[in-house]
């Protein structure tokens, strides 16, 4: 038999299955969702190089969010900058689903959603198709056997080089020091242009995007205390 706690948490867990059932569900029927089924390890996706063209049918500069979750700054920046287009990435499709209900809603039109791994960005934007990337809360990898995994790190930035445009800018914004640290390090080994940085932009007073649109893990890194680190970078090597 079960006592009430163990089914208390066996009803939780279902309802929680349910709604995410419902949400993948949703998803199919919304706009400017795509959900490419699949690995793209020796393919391309139809909308590679033409995501401007037919999705958000103009020429406006193209900015991704890396690891999007539920795609708060691919809402957030699109609401702040109707001149440019949006596009969250992430795996995980009920987390999407949040971003994605959002833009439908309120009818956003210069934003969308991806679903797919970020090591197959290749297969899904051209070269220099990308104006900028943002980079929010992603997953620190703390474990030295994972540092390939981090999204700053030199396997990634060779993706990102390919895709992003001449002068283009990628920001980390982060919770987590060692992170941060490790990327400062990165840019230096790969001698990459450092355009700003800051350990903690609520005391530095950044204004912005960078303090108004917050995401949810944001709201609670600083309600426990820390501070958020940013870092804005450039893949053009710096002149000798």
């Amino acid at each position: 038999m079960y006592d009430i706690s163990t089914l208390g948490i066996c009803i939780f867990a279902t309802c929680m299955g349910k709604k995410k059932l419902q949400r993948f569900e949703e998803l199919r029927t919304l706009e400017r969702v795509f959900q490419p089924e699949g690995m793209f390890l020796d393919r391309v996706y139809e909308l590679r190089g033409n995501w401007n063209k037919k999705v958000f049918n103009n020429n406006q500069p193209l900015i991704l969010e890396l690891g999007c979750g539920k795609g708060e700054y691919t809402v957030g920046l699109a609401k702040r900058n109707p001149q440019n287009n949006y596009i969250g990435v992430d795996i995980k499709g009920a987390r999407i689903w949040r971003g994605a209900k959002t833009i439908n809603d309120e009818n956003i039109l210069n934003a969308a959603f991806l679903r797919t791994h970020i090591d197959q960005l290749a297969a899904f934007f051209d070269t220099n198709e990308i104006a900028e990337i943002w980079i929010t809360f992603p997953d620190p990898q703390p474990q030295l056997s994972r540092t390939r995994k981090r999204l700053t790190s030199p396997k990634f930035l060779t993706i990102y080089k390919r895709l992003l445009a001449p002068g283009g800018v990628i920001h980390l914004k982060t919770d987590n020091r060692p992170l941060y640290e490790y990327t400062l390090e990165v840019i230096k080994a790969e001698g990459l242009e450092l355009i700003s940085h800051s350990d903690d932009i609520y005391s530095d007073h950044k204004e912005g995007v960078l303090t108004e649109v917050q995401t949810t893990y944001e709201k609670r890194f600083l309600a426990q205390g820390l501070s958020i680190h940013h870092i804005a970078f450039g893949l053009n090597t710096q002149q000798a």
